[in-house]
């Protein structure tokens, strides 16, 4: 994609994508829900508005149109490119899928990948904070098995001492 430089009136220029990178954004939208719905008003400001949010919101969206003409859809998708400056990737039956890119962000402080240390529990996923004291002073539940694995255990009635 190549940057070009803004136009006076501060509307972003349709981005330009190569085979490549049209193919790849068809490819990630394949999984995508339609965020925005075209009724049978049609085109509206309302319509606009929202595909406007959903583009900065998502970056690439699909659109679906209730029902109408191919004509109407191609025109539809013509002029929504043209209001939102978007980029249209697809267009299959009445889904349309569009494209712009997000606008450069303010650059965000880079934290360091190490995570802190909390104290965990021996064998247990939950850190020592959130674990309650239990009767008999061990926190380790292995330590206590193993303390039990030379005991015989008791079996329910009808059971087997197979270990369940």
């Amino acid at each position: 994609m190549t940057d070009r430089p803004l136009p006076d009136d501060g509307a972003l220029p349709a981005p330009t994508l190569t085979a490549s990178e049209r193919r790849a954004l068809r490819a990630r939208a394949h999984a995508l829900k339609p965020v925005v719905q075209i009724g049978s008003d049609g085109l509206s400001e309302g319509v606009i508005g929202e595909t406007d949010r959903a583009l900065t919101a998502h970056e690439l969206i699909k659109v679906r149109i209730i029902d109408d003409a191919r004509e109407d859809r191609e025109a539809m998708l013509e002029s929504l490119c043209a209001a939102t400056g978007a980029q249209a990737i697809q267009h299959i039956g009445k889904t349309l899928v569009l494209w712009r890119p997000q606008p450069p962000s303010e650059p965000v402080a880079v934290l360091s990948k190490r995570r802190v240390a909390t104290p965990r529990v021996p064998g247990s996923r939950r850190s020592a904070a959130d674990t309650p004291k239990r009767r008999g002073g061990s926190l380790d539940t292995r330590s206590r098995d193993r303390q039990m694995a030379g005991k015989r255990r008791k079996t329910p009635r009808g059971g087997s001492s197979q270990g369940r």
